[in-house]
């Protein structure tokens, strides 16, 4: 039994020698939800029965689990949840096929007797992999330890039991849906699970029966998701809302410094010209913000195109024509990219004017590429309409 251990061990060490992992995608997940990251998995496996009668017994040689009056084959269908990625539970059933060795002569074939049975455990899964290098969602191999409990049933003898169970089960990704699992594991039994009860003094391994199996099969991911989602990014929506502030501030800056000027036209004109000068401040600048690396969506995108349509009318009341300038932060991309992105936000406005009335002639576009104008930087991408002169 010491040898089969050692075996069952050096696989698992040579097995974790070949996992394969990007650590560049690794990150933080949320939480997932009841429906998500459920798995079902079937396995074929080859089994051996160690009886706690064997200890006793004149099997000193005999105690390879390669033996075939001692191994059998089986089936095992399980089904379980991920609540984190480093930790899930499932429910497994094994069977049906096995053998129990009684009995203290070396006379295989008279001590050598078929068992219809099954077990059915719950268990605990480490994900290891994830607990110690991260999730990651491209991950080849992952190591997954689980401990648990349950019954068995021995079909044969009606007789059921009690049992512990732990293992190693190995798993490699083939698609996000389907992973290949090979599976080492041990059931440590009550001592009349294979049918035949003995009382017995000693404590330990020899007292009880001893169950080990190695599996091969395939995990099938089930739910909403076969992943998980990020954990949304605390700080780059703090930033995005204070972009959004920036935005306003700039806006109500311009609007301030206009209203001033307005009241010194004002006071230097004729009541009779007051329109005409409502209409020259109609008339003035109009800008339209825009998110980092965005052509069709800004912090206050809808209210900025109010304020086009505003100075739309006023040109399509005096038959003038319009130029609107594009511009990108050059903080941020390259030079040739900012290029590109001033030409696309100017486009975009243009075309916007258009759904307004406005002929397509009549409009002329500009591109600035990327600038340093305004403070903060944010709010050099943008576009700008204006009457032409």
């Amino acid at each position: 039994m010491k040898k089969l251990l050692i075996v069952l061990a050096f696989a698992s060490v040579s097995m974790a020698s070949m996992a394969q992992d990007d650590p560049t995608l690794k990150y933080s997940v949320a939480t997932n939800s009841f429906w998500s990251n459920w798995f079902i998995q079937v396995g074929y496996n080859y089994n051996v029965f160690y009886s706690n009668q064997e200890h006793a017994a004149a099997f000193d040689n005999d105690k390879s689990p390669f033996k075939s009056f001692r191994a059998s084959h089986g089936a095992a269908v399980a089904i379980g949840k991920w609540f984190t990625p480093s930790l899930g539970l499932r429910t497994k059933f094994q069977g049906v096929w096995g053998k129990t060795v009684l009995g203290a002569t070396r006379d295989k074939e008279n001590n050598s007797y078929k068992n219809k049975y099954w077990t059915l455990n719950e268990q605990i899964l480490f994900n290891v992999s994830n607990m110690l290098c991260g999730y990651n969602p491209n991950r080849v191999w992952s190591f997954i330890p689980f401990i648990g409990g349950g019954l068995t049933r021995n079909m044969t003898h009606d007789v059921y039991a009690m049992q512990l169970s732990a293992g190693l089960l190995n798993q490699f990704r083939l698609s996000n849906r389907v992973a290949l699992n090979i599976e080492l594991g041990y059931n440590r039994q009550e001592s009349d699970a294979d049918g035949v009860w003995q009382y017995r003094t000693e404590r330990g391994w020899g007292n009880k029966d001893n169950y080990l199996y190695a599996e091969a099969g395939l995990t099938f991911n089930l739910g909403k998701t076969a992943s998980w989602e990020k954990t949304p990014d605390v700080d780059a929506i703090k930033a995005l809302s204070q972009a959004q502030i920036d935005a306003l501030n700039a806006q109500l800056n311009d609007a301030n410094s206009e209203n001033a000027r307005l009241k010194n036209l004002l006071a230097s004109q004729k009541a009779a010209e007051t329109p005409k000068t409502v209409k020259e401040f109609v008339a003035v600048p109009v800008t339209v913000y825009f998110h980092l690396n965005k052509t069709n969506s800004g912090p206050s995108y809808a209210a900025d195109l109010i304020d086009v349509k505003n100075l739309v009318d006023v040109a399509k009341e005096k038959n003038a024509g319009l130029l609107v300038t594009g511009y990108a932060d050059s903080a941020t991309g390259k030079a040739d990219h900012n290029q590109w992105l001033s030409e696309k936000r100017a486009e975009q406005v243009a075309n916007e004017i258009v759904k307004m009335g406005m002929s397509r002639d009549k409009i002329q576009t500009a591109a600035k590429g990327g600038v340093a104008i305004l403070s903060p930087i944010n709010l050099d991408r943008r576009a700008t309409v204006e009457l032409k002169k």
